[in-house]
């Protein structure tokens, strides 16, 4: 449910606001398809529709909404074929920039790597659908700040964000979240230990599983 947020500086309200509705949005609170208005959502929030509309259109540029002029705003309906070229998209661009940070990474960094990706297990454990997609999301784009290249880490975090609302209730259902979450682990270890190849065929592998779950949930 979404909860009522206190009031405080704009910018703060408006990232609060923001990472609500995306929560929404994966948990299911607000479905595809569905059109909602900045006003009737304030009222939920208890607080003003503006931070509401902010937030909104920061959504719209992520692409989890669209906006619908004088109405609202619709919650991004994904088809087989966007998925599709999604999965392809990240093929393209994940696994060889992963890749290329073999090697540089400091031994004193591991730690708190090592701890991100323990969180991705934590909230699979509880089934916490919103800690997952954000922990998952916070750990790829860690390793993706060792390129240097903050397009690409946008690029990313916006398709990621895209696409990590379909599958994931299915698999805490079937108990299979945790075993998604450990894999976390193993692009660690093949980091770690030097590995860029394997790293890079591992990183295929798994992007191709996650568009196999895409498919299992649309179907």
């Amino acid at each position: 449910m979404i909860e009522r947020l206190d009031s405080g500086r704009r910018s703060t309200l408006r990232d609060h606001v923001s990472d609500a509705l995306r929560a929404a949005i994966i948990s299911g609170e607000l479905e595809p398809g569905e059109l909602y208005s900045a006003p009737n959502l304030s009222e939920r929030f208890g607080i003003s529709a503006t931070p509401v509309r902010e937030a909104m259109l920061d959504l719209v540029r992520q692409g989890l909404v669209i906006s619908v002029p004088n109405k609202g705003f619709r919650v991004t309906e994904t088809s087989e074929d966007d998925l599709d070229s999604i999965a392809k998209i990240r093929m393209l661009l994940e696994p060889p920039s992963v890749r290329g940070i073999v090697g540089t990474i400091p031994a004193a960094d591991f730690p708190g790597l090592r701890a991100q990706a323990e969180k991705i297990v934590d909230a699979a454990l509880r089934g916490d659908l919103v800690e997952y997609v954000d922990a998952d999301r916070r750990f790829h784009l860690m390793l993706l700040d060792y390129c240097r290249n903050p397009r690409l880490s946008q690029i990313v975090s916006d398709l990621r964000a895209q696409t990590r609302l379909f599958g994931l209730a299915a698999l805490v259902e079937r108990g299979e979240l945790e075993s998604s979450a450990r894999e976390h682990h193993t692009i660690l270890d093949l980091i770690e230990s030097e590995r860029p190849e394997e790293l890079e065929q591992f990183l295929r592998r798994h992007i191709g599983h996650v568009r196999g779950i895409w498919a299992a949930a649309q179907g």
